[in-house]
């Protein structure tokens, strides 16, 4: 375990290497899952006044679910996640070309919002788990995911190389560049 300021970081974030591979998997970690994906409680304000934008990208089902539900629902430790569909997978998901993808992230993409999608969804495969006084970010493997570990390994490409943008969209440039360097002892 690397100590980056109030952060706990697996050195499996280093030493495994990732890099998503859609047309591989097909998106099945928006479509898949017991729960939704975790969200920051101040990303809901977010969802919820670019929902009127994002919405026109959603499945009608996942339109429905929002504005019947709302932008958020809890996990089993009363936590905030993404809503999840009848058949579980993400309301926000759309699909595109038989891939599953975020409307969220679409309109983002798009220069339509300034929220690319909550960080959780952003830094997978990171999990984030909130201590008293650090935060620890773990590599979670999951099987829909062997592609992109493949691809990884052929690339040479470390997990938080790959996660760059959305590590430093958390914790900022000077965190990452402190990450950077314990990567190169």
């Amino acid at each position: 375990m690397l100590i980056i300021d109030n952060t706990l970081v697996s050195e499996e974030l280093l030493e495994e290497q990732f890099c998503c591979d859609l047309h591989a998997c097909q998106g099945l970690c928006c479509v898949e899952g017991d729960v939704g994906a975790p969200i920051e409680p101040d990303e809901i304000g977010d969802m919820e006044d670019n929902f009127p934008i994002y919405r026109k990208y959603m499945t009608e089902e996942g339109v429905q679910k929002v504005e019947k539900d709302g932008t958020f629902d809890y996990d089993m430790e009363g936590a905030f996640v993404t809503p999840l569909l009848s058949d579980e997978a993400c309301a926000f998901v759309y699909y595109e070309d038989g891939i599953a993808k975020c409307a969220i992230e679409k309109a983002y993409r798009n220069g339509e919002i300034d929220f690319p999608k909550p960080i959780s969804c952003h830094l997978y495969p990171i999990r984030i788990k909130k201590l008293p006084e650090y935060e620890a970010l773990n590599y979670h493997r999951w099987g829909v995911c062997e592609e992109a570990c493949l691809k990884g390994k052929q690339l040479k490409l470390p997990v938080f190389r790959f996660l760059k943008e959305p590590l430093i969209r958390k914790y900022g440039e000077e965190w990452y560049r402190k990450l950077e360097e314990a990567s190169k002892k």
